[in-house]
């Protein structure tokens, strides 16, 4: 919008400049010309009645004259007489036969001027007048005895022309360069209020429903202002309402379930019956999946309240603690947890405390779940610049492309090795926690095939951990 504003602001002070300057510039140009064919014209006229009087004093003061205007003018004096017995006869050069000269000889013509070049003027100004007899009627009346021409040489003119339209061109590009200026600081001006509900919005897209925005600006502008202020406020509440309702439920339902699940649990062990066992066992596993659900949702309305402020933790020492808890789960079915990588401790990401082992259960529980008996998880750490690098391969099925785009959705299961025994909020939490400490999450493909999953976390400054 600032470069539609300003783009309009100096289009319009180049049409107002073009409007003033130009026809200015043309205006001067044209009495540039008359000013010098009238100057030229005058003084040719006053040669030609000289050369008309024929008399030897006249003669004279026409050859001092055309010699003087020639030395301090660019125009060189040019006569010719058409009688020899003409008694003036000055020493000048005689002009060339064309048809100015013919025109003002032999018709009559007052004057003959030539610009040379229909576009402004060429090389030379060429103005020729007739030479009248004086006679007793007056000067200049009689017939014509010759004529006078001067060529007048118009390099000053153009000169001249080029300091006119020079001058207004710089004008107007200094014009236009501040045209340029004004023009920015008043379109951030005018924009400023945009931009902060722009900001605003942003933020809300981000999942902040905290942000504000100023209201300043004009009264539409503040009118939009409160008006999405009033409604962030409004989403804000709705939405912590149904925070705070998830993450009750979820906390009032975890306890009947442990009590159902040791109630199932103390059925089984006392029961002899193969069939009733079988379907104790199957309730048993619908409440432990139940459980998992629940867990999954208090864990994801905790992470989306963001109760916690992402400080820098040491990503060799969690992965090594998680490591530890999971290899004896992956143990009891032959399954090997390799850790590969050249990251020591010193390497500090910015994490909320929890938030990475939630995320490292959550992924190691995937992949154990889909890997095959006998297989290997492989778990390697890089640093890459400013950023952790944390990538976990599995040799499981893997997944397709329309299969990854679904993944980080919210109660979507894919077919693990071991049935869907899973919640559907696995991938989910862990987008959330890693996205909440301003990293990112993505699946690929392991070499082999299985599935990789990538978690990329912000590298804490140097000496933030102390």
């Amino acid at each position: 919008m600032n470069r539609q504003l300003i783009r309009s602001y100096i289009l319009l002070v180049a049409i107002a400049i073009a409007l003033f300057t130009v026809p200015v510039a043309f205006t001067l140009t044209k009495q540039l010309r008359d000013d010098t064919r009238e100057s030229v014209l005058r003084e040719a006229k006053t040669m030609g009645l000289l050369l008309g009087n024929g008399n030897p004093a006249s003669c004279q003061a026409l050859t001092e004259m055309a010699e003087a205007y020639s030395e301090e003018t660019p125009g060189q004096v040019q006569v010719t007489v058409t009688d020899a017995t003409w008694g003036c006869e000055p020493d000048l050069p005689e002009p060339a036969r064309d048809a100015d000269l013919s025109d003002v000889l032999r018709k009559n013509k007052p004057e003959a001027i030539d610009w040379g070049s229909d576009f402004i003027w060429g090389r030379h100004l060429v103005i020729t007048v007739p030479g009248r007899q004086t006679t007793a009627e007056g000067a200049g009346k009689g017939p014509v005895v010759g004529a006078v021409r001067i060529e007048y040489s118009t390099k000053d003119l153009t000169n001249r022309l080029w300091t006119i339209w020079g001058f207004r061109a710089g004008l107007a590009v200094a014009v236009l360069g501040a045209a340029v200026a004004i023009g920015s600081f008043a379109a951030r001006r005018i924009t400023a209020p945009l931009r902060q509900l722009n900001e605003m919005a942003s933020k809300f897209s981000d999942g902040d429903l905290t942000a504000r925005s100023a209201v300043t600006g004009p009264t539409e502008t503040q009118t939009l202002a409160r008006t999405l202020n009033q409604a962030g406020e409004r989403l804000d509440t709705l939405i912590a309402s149904q925070r705070i309702f998830v993450a009750d439920a979820s906390h009032q339902l975890r306890t009947p379930l442990t009590a159902l699940r040791l109630s199932l649990d103390n059925i089984a062990d006392g029961m002899d019956d193969e069939f009733v066992r079988e379907d104790v066992e199957q309730a048993t596993a619908e409440v432990v999946r139940m459980s998992r659900l629940v867990n999954g949702l208090l864990v994801l309305a905790r992470a989306e309240a963001k109760v916690t402020a992402a400080e820098p933790l040491s990503l060799r020492d969690i992965v090594d603690e998680r490591l530890a808890v999971w290899r004896p789960a992956a143990d009891e079915r032959g399954v090997t947890i390799a850790l590969r990588g050249s990251i020591d401790g010193r390497l500090l990401v910015l994490a909320s405390p929890g938030h990475l082992d939630q995320v490292l259960d959550n992924v190691l529980s995937n992949a154990l779940e889909v890997s095959p008996d006998g297989g290997t998880i492989t778990v390697r750490m890089e640093s890459r610049g400013d950023e952790g690098v944390l990538s976990v391969l599995d040799e499981g099925p893997g997944m397709s492309d329309a299969e990854k785009s679904r993944a980080f959705d919210r109660f979507w299961r894919g077919q693990g090795l071991t049935g869907r025994s899973g919640s559907g909020l696995g991938l989910a939490v862990v987008k959330q926690l890693v996205t909440d400490d301003g990293g990112t999450v993505a699946l690929g493909d392991a070499p082999g095939g299985g599935l990789k999953v990538t978690i990329t976390l912000r590298a804490a400054p140097r000496g933030a951990g102390g």
